[in-house]
Parts: structure tokens; C-alpha cells; sequence
């Protein structure tokens, strides 16, 4: 995944540490990682920015005196947090603070009382129910930097700190361990048992996220930085919604930003997870803005296709055994591993035992031209339409 931002064109990187960030479940990086994850970064000219955002306990304060000096020692660009703890140590250590979302900072008076205690805090992240408006007025207001999300979930709770996961499951979002029961369907009964009919049972899953229309508006406020969220996504999702976003910033500045590149980019990002669009709280208040199924509304799926067994450098042919459903000639391809992180390619041209053919079945070991390298063991799938 972190290849595949990179590889997609983004200008920095946010990761967690393993235990003191807000996606307890995901893969993340130990702290051993952290030195060749910097280093990794700054290679690609990315900056690197390590999110220490959940709530501190007591028995954490240890934890954290060993995180974050190694962050420092590293060579982090910024630390996202906004536990009182963590930020007077980031203060001690000289340590870049970009104030997480989680600290639900929506005006300008808030951030520039925490600004002059706390003179680490380079950039604040704004509270996802801020507006255009809200944002204009906080960037004009403050010296401070500015980011903000443009893409990805958004929780039915303000600014995300919701305790529905901890109440039914004893799994808190604010430690990062959230379920994700709002996206459940519900009944609505009343006292006596009557149960309420509605036209959307999914009363707290809200859509997803998408600020694409709106960059051009975003850009002239003067905002710094525009977050994708990635961290809980797979290779393709980070590769796909960023390169959309890279290549709609490269138009603005181009004056080439149109509605034509908007429908063609808004397309694109349906094609993996989403649960439809909405511009949130960004232009109006989103009433009733929901999704009416449970889980993804992507436009395509990923089907297994096999592992790379062998590359051929000189030729640019990668060679793989179909151990699933087939494919043919004009299919997508995805390849998604450690090194490679994400590339996709429509296929050309494919070669079994026999020669040159234009379909392949299960069982068959085939080789396929490619424009980019790609590695052994790099998994194999086909993107087809969701059915």
C-alpha cells in the first residue's frame, strides 16, 4: 500500500505503529520499520508522517517515551496526534505536530489558543464537519497550515469519536479497534415492540466521502494538504484514488479541470470500494445522506487469478499458472505485491505451451506481455465488472 501511494504520485505518506493508532486491525508497521519507511519516503521525494492519535492511557505513558523518540531518531516529518500526552512530548522532542481530525478542531480561535502553548503544531486537520466557508475563514485566521479529507469513509458520529463499537462489542474507535456496527441494517420498535417502516434500514452508514467536483474551490482557499484515506484499503484502492486525485490537481494547474475529467475520474474511484459519493459537510449540511446496502458499491471486483512464478526482465513477460477463473485477451490485469505495490495493465498479449492464443483457461501456465515490472510471488487478478 505504501508503494502503491507513492507509485500513484502522492507528496506524503501517513502510517501507524503497531498499537497506538486508529486501525488497531490493520497491518501495521512495527517500530523497527519505522527508519526504512522514512527512508523510503524521502527517496521518492514523500514526506513521511506517523499517526499517534488514539486516546493514552496510564500504563501507555512508557509506550510512547520509546515511540517517540525512535519517530525522531527517523527522521518523521510530522507526528498526527492529539492526546495531551502525546503532544507535550512531540513539544519536548522538537517534534512536527500536525493536529489530528480526532481533535475536532473547527475554529480558528481553538487552534490559535493551542498554537501559542504549543509551538510544535505545524498543521491542524480540520474537523470533517467544517465547510468551504468554515475552512476559508480558519485558513484567513490562522498562520497554520491547513489539511483536510477529500475521500474516504465518513462516520455517522462528529469528527469520527463515536463509542457505538465500545457499547455493543467493548471495542472502541477511539482505540482503533472500531467494528463498524453503524453499517449494519437496523429495525426501528418502539416500546411495544411496533416495528418503524423505513425506505433505508441503514440509518448510520453514511456515504463515502468525495471532494473530486470541488478541487478547484479547495485549491483557491489555500489549503495545504488534501487526505485520502488509505490506511485500511487495499494496493488497489491506494493506487486508484490516488493517481484520480494526482491527475485532477495536475489539470487544475494546467487550467485543463473540467466536468469532462470529473465524470471520467469520478468513474474511476467507483471502480473500487466505495459506498456511493457525497461532498459531506463540505457544502451543505448531508442530511439523509446514507447508503442503502451493506458493505462496497465498487463498480468491478478483483478475481484471484494465481502468483508470478517467474519475470523475465529483458522481455517485460511475466509468466503465472491460472489457478482460478480464466481470462482473455483485452482483460485487465492487477499484479499487487511487497515491492511492486500496485500495477494494472489491459493485456495484449498472451503465450501458453502452444504459442500465441487469445484465451486461457484454470490449470494453464501462461506469459504475458507487460509495460512495468513485476515480481515473483506478486499475486495475480482479474478486475472485472461486479455482477
Amino acid at each position: 500500500m505504501l508503494r502503491a501511494a507513492i507509485k500513484a504520485g502522492c507528496d506524503a505518506v501517513y502510517f501507524g505503529i503497531q498499537g497506538l493508532n486508529m486501525r488497531a486491525a490493520a497491518h501495521n508497521f512495527e517500530l523497527k520499520e519505522v527508519k526504512k519507511i522514512v527512508s523510503f519516503c524521502h527517496q521518492h521525494k514523500a514526506k513521511a508522517y506517523c499517526a499517534v492519535n488514539v486516546i493514552i492511557y496510564e500504563k501507555e505513558l512508557k509506550l510512547l517515551d520509546k515511540i517517540l523518540p525512535t519517530l525522531k531518531q527517523a527522521k518523521v516529518d510530522a507526528v498526527i496526534c492529539w492526546d495531551f500526552a502525546v503532544i507535550s512530548l512531540c513539544e519536548k522532542l522538537k517534534l512536527p505536530i500536525h493536529l489530528s481530525t480526532q481533535a475536532s478542531l473547527s475554529n480558528s480561535q481553538a487552534i490559535n489558543s493551542l498554537h501559542s502553548k504549543f509551538r510544535q503544531i505545524e498543521r491542524v486537520i480540520l474537523a470533517r464537519e467544517c465547510s468551504l466557508e468554515d475552512i476559508q475563514e480558519i485558513k484567513q485566521k490562522t498562520k497554520l497550515e491547513i489539511e483536510i479529507f477529500v475521500q474516504g469513509a465518513r462516520c455517522i458520529s462528529y469528527s469520527g469519536r463515536c463509542f457505538l463499537s465500545q457499547e455493543l462489542f467493548n471495542k472502541s474507535a477511539n482505540r482503533g479497534e472500531c467494528l463498524q456496527p453503524c453499517r449494519r441494517e437496523y429495525k426501528v420498535m418502539d416500546e411495544e415492540n411496533k416495528e418503524m417502516i423505513l425506505d433505508n434500514n441503514f440509518i448510520m452508514s453514511a456515504k463515502d466521502l468525495c471532494a473530486l467536483p470541488l478541487l478547484p474551490k479547495i485549491v483557491e482557499l489555500g489549503v495545504d494538504c488534501l487526505k485520502i484515506e488509505g490506511r485500511n484499503r487495499g494496493a488497489d484502492y491506494v493506487y486508484i484514488v490516488v493517481s484520480a486525485y494526482r491527475e485532477a490537481l495536475e489539470a487544475i494547474k494546467k487550467n485543463k479541470f473540467n466536468e469532462q475529467l470529473v465524470n471520467k475520474l469520478t468513474e474511476r474511484l467507483k471502480t473500487v470500494y466505495n459506498k456511493e459519493f457525497t461532498t459531506g459537510f463540505l457544502v451543505d449540511y448531508p442530511h439523509h445522506q446514507r447508503c442503502d446496502v451493506y458493505g462496497s458499491k465498487a463498480a468491478t471486483e478483483k478475481v484471484i487469478l494465481g502468483k508470478i512464478s517467474n519475470f523475465y526482465n529483458k522481455k517485460g513477460v511475466a509468466e503465472f499458472k491460472v489457478e482460478s477463473a480464466g481470462f482473455k485477451l483485452g482483460d485487465k490485469l492487477a499484479f499487487i505485491g511487497p515491492t511492486t505495490g500496485y500495477h494494472e495493465e489491459i493485456i495484449y498479449e498472451i503465450h501458453n505451451s502452444r504459442g500465441k492464443t487469445g484465451q486461457v483457461k484454470k490449470g494453464e501456465t501462461i506469459a504475458v506481455q507487460l509495460s512495468s515490472k513485476v515480481r515473483e510471488n506478486d499475486k495475480v487478478y482479474l478486475i472485472k465488472k461486479r455482477e
